[in-house]
């Protein structure tokens, strides 16, 4: 989960009915999402914390409020005996346990649940002002590079929606995909997506390509989203075939598509047998570098995740008593297995929910199971 944006409000105070609370609101649009924290003293609204995810993309909305709570809410300083939520999620009782004396509580009627639903109004007015912002940006006149984009390519429409997609594998191990989308020359980061390569044995970037390609737009129709107005490939004419592939059968085999190939910058167009080279002075060239760039970026970034959170994952599995509430606080704290051995029982000890026998526990099972080379 990405945190993008976290603030804390100006203190407001209204009455309410009870004691000391704090009480959670939760409210998503696609693969986005925003959690309010509202924290209730003496019976008093006092203030308004809030925080935007993104890239929830195959996340539910119960893993994502238990990660927020686990990874933000744990680690406050200053919390209510109760905490109200608007729906139930796993890893409950684990939570329960790392947060001491606070219980948690879904409260179905009456004013503990009007209080949800006030959470809940705050967090969905806060989603959509984002999304009003993010609109307003993107609607501002599309830069130059756009329009020599258009004309170098000769495309009858203006590129001002541009997505690129790209393929990033460990031999063969760990093959994601990623696709960025640029508006108007802008990153849209919203729209980023990541796939994880289900179909695919071995290292095959053609078959993977055909199988991310695939799986974006047969999604994107589905769901009666705008399509793209230009199809950036990462790669060759290999690459770029294999894109074709997926998306003829899906009505798309019109669409604009292109590729970039990194070793003479060279922009292949479906259709056309020669490629095209642009002056390395061409802002359009600049453009079509920074978007297939940031793919890329994005894609080992998700394979490197993938990689860290497998071996880690893996050992902790291993280890009596971690569940997945307590693995997602160390992996937030010390980010790997090493990072837990090297940090001793004293710090492990600090993470919510281990005290010094669990920790010294802990690392004599992981030294057992994965040994420091």
């Amino acid at each position: 989960l990405a945190h993008i944006e976290q603030m804390e409000e100006p203190t407001v105070v209204l009455e309410v009915e009870g004691g000391d609370r704090d009480v959670i609101g939760y409210a998503r649009d696609a693969n986005d999402a925003c959690v309010t924290l509202l924290r209730v003293r003496a019976g008093k609204l006092l203030s308004r914390e809030h925080r935007f995810l993104e890239n929830l993309d195959g996340e539910e909305d119960t893993t994502a409020l238990s990660t927020y709570l686990a990874i933000s809410y744990v680690p406050m300083t200053e919390r209510a005996r109760d905490l109200l939520v608007p729906f139930d999620f796993d890893d409950r009782e684990l939570l329960e346990e790392a947060l001491g004396g606070t219980r948690v509580h879904v409260p179905q009627r009456g004013s503990r649940r009007e209080l949800v639903d006030l959470a809940q109004q705050n967090a969905r007015h806060l989603l959509e002002e984002l999304r009003l912002a993010t609109h307003h940006e993107t609607g501002r006149r599309a830069a130059d590079p756009v329009y020599e984009l258009a004309r170098e390519l000769e495309l009858q429409k203006l590129p001002r929606a541009l997505v690129c997609f790209d393929i990033s594998t460990t031999q063969g191990t760990d093959t994601v995909g990623s696709l960025v989308w640029f508006e108007n020359g802008r990153a849209k980061r919203a729209e980023y997506r990541k796939f994880k390569v289900k179909t695919v044995e071995g290292s095959d970037d053609f078959a993977s390509m055909r199988e991310v390609v695939s799986r974006y737009f047969e999604r994107r129709i589905a769901d009666e989203k705008p399509l793209p107005d230009l199809i950036l490939i990462d790669g060759g004419k290999g690459q770029l075939s294999a894109a074709h592939e997926a998306l003829a059968p899906l009505g798309l085999g019109a669409a604009p598509l292109i590729s970039l190939a990194k070793r003479e910058e060279e922009v292949f167009i479906w259709g056309r047998q020669e490629a095209i080279r642009m002056s390395r002075r061409s802002t359009a060239l600049r453009l079509l570098q920074q978007i297939r760039d940031e793919a890329h970026r994005f894609a080992i970034t998700y394979n490197r995740k993938r990689r860290t959170m497998r071996t880690v994952t893996s050992a902790l599995l291993a280890v009596p008593g971690i569940g997945p509430v307590k693995r997602r606080l160390l992996i937030q704290e010390f980010g790997s297995v090493q990072g837990v051995l090297d940090a001793g029982a004293e710090a492990i000890a600090k993470v919510p929910g281990f005290n010094e026998a669990r920790a010294l526990k802990l690392i004599q099972s992981l030294a057992a199971t994965a040994p420091v080379r």
